[in-house]
């Protein structure tokens, strides 16, 4: 057996080489940084949940909808919406609109993923330069860079359910919204 440390970066080779559905676009995905996978879990569905995720965070990095399409379900629930988002896929799909209408070089890493069960839970990097205008409040270019994780429910290849949790204390003073 593999040393503890070589398991992660043996099963990501693993996964990436393993033939995917519907995964032409595999290489244009990001690629967490850490990915821990429970060795229990079928290959299949660690394959697949792995899949959908990755489509996820990289829908957050780059604002590719026809990538958040492809990774939710069209039964997906967010559990933890902020006020006013609606639920379903079209509500992600605002948010990041609107984000990135405030800091279009958003971009977003995935510092470690971790899937168990039917489970991925991401935890997320996200930066940029807020240029544009968020909640009446005008960008001046100023650095953005917080992190999130996102806890994840994959069913069949699909993200049927969302808890998500971020650092918006650090955003909103970066964002200029609260003063030190």
């Amino acid at each position: 057996m593999a040393p503890r440390h070589l398991v992660a970066p043996l099963l990501l080779a693993a996964l990436a080489a393993a033939p995917l559905a519907q995964a032409a676009t595999d290489v244009s995905l990001v690629v967490p940084k850490q990915l821990i996978v429970d060795p229990s879990l079928p290959k299949g569905t660690a394959r697949a949940n792995v899949l959908a995720a990755r489509r996820y965070d990289t829908f957050w990095n780059n604002g590719d909808e026809a990538l958040a399409k492809q990774a939710l379900s069209p039964q997906f629930v967010d559990r933890t919406p902020p006020p006013g988002r609606v639920q379903g896929p079209d509500g992600p799909l605002q948010a990041s609109k609107a984000f990135r209408q405030a800091v279009p070089d958003l971009t977003c890493e995935v510092e470690q993923m971790l899937v168990v069960g039917d489970r991925v839970v991401s935890h997320l990097h996200f930066a940029g330069h807020f240029t544009g205008n968020f909640n009446g409040i005008q960008g001046k270019g100023q650095a953005i860079d917080f992190i999130a994780t996102d806890i994840y429910r994959v069913t069949g290849g699909k993200i049927v359910e969302n808890w998500h949790l971020e650092d918006n204390l650090t955003l909103l003073k970066q964002l200029g919204a609260i003063k030190d």
